[in-house]
Parts: structure tokens; sequence; C-alpha cells
């Protein structure tokens, strides 16, 4: 009787101490990376909401040499949408209804399975459903896009190769994350070099640094720094080869704010000089904490015999891992 008393007591002290047992008891989501469920009446899929759906979801993924969809979509209707299928990792529920009251988009985390993303759009009518869709692409989009970064580095913290994040904190104050199949291939006192090389497929990370002159932050200087210090660091498989940057397409900027750090963001194609190597890349610049330095956080893959769009999102979303030592300390 002391011993199942003692394992109630127990039991009650972990549920309590939670403060979500809702979460506890959540399953684990199913589903590919990259997949996107959508809840939707057959009629709606074929006609323009569906349209409008896959244009947004199912558009070309950005700088990838092939066409392959930002995701990939598998329609379900309402009334097929059992439990089964609630447990998908991402999902867009459309409930086009004449007895909704007020047309809405909600973003709704973990609501039958973790860490679950799901997009609510209630509309009364499926041309309200429309509008709605179409003038929240963007925050839909990213919404998506987040979960599915925060799943890679969620995993990358459950098999972290903690020794290289350590390393690069020693030099830049601060790191990514970086999960077991990494391993260091160059390291200077600003310039780091890590990558997991497989057969057929290599996702690296750049990390390196420069002194901060006047507008750093604009396209032209972010690439003429970057060419120069990997005409420097990454050559070729031949004499006179070095990475570079691509000019078709032209890189891409864009200035992002995300978990309390302001960086620009760069995405192209980069290319080996005088070879016939390519891929694409993504690039993080900002400000050193003193501000003297711009310190650059890059991604970029190769992979010519597969499907590049979920090797380029796992190897990009290790940037968005970044800590500074000072958070580190703080945090403990």
């Amino acid at each position: 009787m002391k011993k199942l008393l003692a394992f109630s007591l127990a039991a009650i002290a972990l549920f309590s101490s939670c403060g979500n047992r809702k979460a506890v008891l959540l399953p684990n989501v199913s589903g590919k990376a990259g997949e996107v469920i959508v809840v939707m009446t057959k009629a709606d899929w074929e006609g323009a909401l569906g349209n409008a759906t896959r244009d947004i979801l199912a558009a070309d993924c950005p700088w990838l040499p092939i066409r392959e969809p930002l995701y990939s979509l598998v329609n379900i209707i309402p009334g097929d949408f059992a439990n089964l299928f609630k447990v998908h990792r991402n999902i867009v529920y459309f409930d086009v209804n004449p007895q909704v009251s007020e047309s809405a988009v909600k973003l709704v985390k973990d609501k039958w399975a973790t860490p679950q993303c799901l997009v609510y759009i209630s509309a009364a009518t499926s041309e309200d459903a429309l509008t709605l869709l179409q003038d929240n692409s963007s925050k839909i989009t990213s919404y998506i896009e987040q979960a599915e970064r925060n799943r890679v580095i969620s995993n990358t913290l459950h098999y972290e190769e903690r020794a290289l994040a350590q390393q690069v904190s020693e030099i830049f104050g601060g790191s990514p994350h970086f999960p077991i199949g990494y391993s260091l291939k160059k390291k200077t006192s600003d310039f780091v070099w890590i990558a997991d090389e497989k057969q057929y497929t290599n996702q690296a990370v750049l990390i390196y640094r420069y002194p901060a002159d006047e507008d750093p932050l604009k396209l032209d200087k972010i690439v003429s720094h970057r060419n120069a210090i990997l005409k420097a660091n990454v050559p070729g498989m031949f004499e006179n080869t070095y990475m570079t940057t691509g000019t078709m397409p032209q890189p891409y900027l864009e200035y992002v704010k995300y978990n309390g750090r302001d960086f620009a963001q760069v995405r192209g194609w980069w290319e080996v000089e005088n070879d016939y190597m390519a891929g694409p890349f993504v690039s993080q610049s900002f400000y050193s904490p003193d501000g003297t330095d711009i310190i650059v956080a890059e991604a970029f893959l190769y992979a010519p015999k597969y499907d590049k769009r979920q090797y380029l999102r796992q190897v990009e979303s290790l940037l968005y891992s970044w800590e500074w030592n000072e958070v580190k300390k703080a945090e403990k």
C-alpha cells in the first residue's frame, strides 16, 4: 500500500510540475518533412480556392536548379479528416461554412500532436476564404517554414556535436548548433568551415568576419567580401579553382529580425571559378556585439544527384539556431 501511495504521489508531482498536461499527452507528429495536409472539399480543391492554395504553398522553391515545390501538398476532404491525419506535422484546415460568423485565420500550435503547425481558415463562403488566404499568404508560409526549421533545430539540440559550437564560440563569441555528422574542415582566426560530407551530398556552414565599414549590410558589400574571403579559404578540386558568387540569377537581399537578432539575409547561387560545380547558398550577415565587425554565417549545399529542397532547408535551419555566449551565460 505504501508503494502504491508513493507511486501515486510521484505521478501527481510529475503532472503538476509540467504546467501543461495536454502537452505531455500529445503524440509525436507524423508525416514527411516539407509535407502539408490541406483539408478542403473536393469542389474547392478543384476550383479557385484550390488553385490559389497550390500557387502559394506549392510554388517553386526559390534558388534551386530544378523545379521543386515549396511544400508537398496532400488534399483531404473534411469528412475523411480522421485521427490518422490529425497528428500530421503541418495542416491547413479550411472551414467554409455559411454559419461562420467571423472570417479569420488562426495559427495554432500543437493542437493534436507535437510539434505541430495548424493553420485554421474559417469563412462563410469559398470567396471569403480565398481572400483570407491571399491576404495572409506571407504570414501562413512563414509560420509553416518556421515550424519546419524549429523541428530541425530541436532535433539538432537533441543530437548535438557540442564541441563544434564551442570551437566557433571561442572565435566569434557565438555559434549555431550542429548535429552529429558535421565535422570541422578548416579553422583560422576569423574563418570556420564545418560540413556534413557524404558520398553524394555536402551540407556545409561557413562562418567568417571582417571589419565593419560604411553601410556594410548592402548587397554589393556583402557579395564583395564574400567573394574575397571564399577565394582565400574555399578552394575547388583543381588548381586555380575556388568558390565564388554566381550572377545568374542575381543574389537576393532581405532584412530579417529573428529571436532578437537583426541580420541581412542573402540567397543566391554559389559557383566554382574555372570549374562546373554549383549550388544554392543562404547567408546571414550581422554586427558583432561590440559593433566593430560583421559576422557572416552561411549555409551551402551540393547534392547533384538528389532533390535539394529538404537538404537546403536542413542546413539553412542551423543558421537560425545561432546563440551568443552572453545569452547562454544569462540562461544558466
